[in-house]
């Protein structure tokens, strides 16, 4: 038997949202990302993959029509990034030092810091 917590991936991490170390939320889980999984049929005595990434990214038109998008359109949160998995799942990391938040610094940097007074809170 290995050390650790076993848990199910729908009910305690999918569409969870994930608060970065400031609590400031960040995303939603949309899937996982697993290790190696084994091509035998015999799977007797092998281990069970470990979970490697947690994946967030556009995902709604894939849950409308069916699919599922391509790799390079999946934002990945490490394992090792997650400090407590609960209601939400929290990060030891703040949200700018991941890359699935480009977007928003995109926008905050060319489009919002160019309004006048957008560069700072309000008064």
């Amino acid at each position: 038997m290995r050390a650790g917590r076993v848990l199910d991936a729908q009910l305690h991490i999918l569409d969870r949202q994930v608060l970065d170390v400031d609590g400031v939320p960040v995303t939603a889980i949309d899937d996982l990302e697993l290790g190696d999984v084994p091509l035998d049929t015999d799977l007797a005595g092998v281990e069970p993959p470990e979970v490697e990434n947690l994946l967030s990214g556009a995902v709604l038109g894939t849950r409308i029509f069916g699919g599922r998008p391509p790799s390079s359109r999946w934002h990945r949160i490490p394992w090792g990034a997650i400090r407590e998995l609960g209601t939400a799942i929290h990060l030891d990391v703040r949200a700018d030092e991941l890359e699935l938040t480009w977007p928003e610094r995109w926008v905050r940097e060319h489009v919002i810091g160019r309004i006048p007074g957008g560069r700072h809170d309000p008064e």
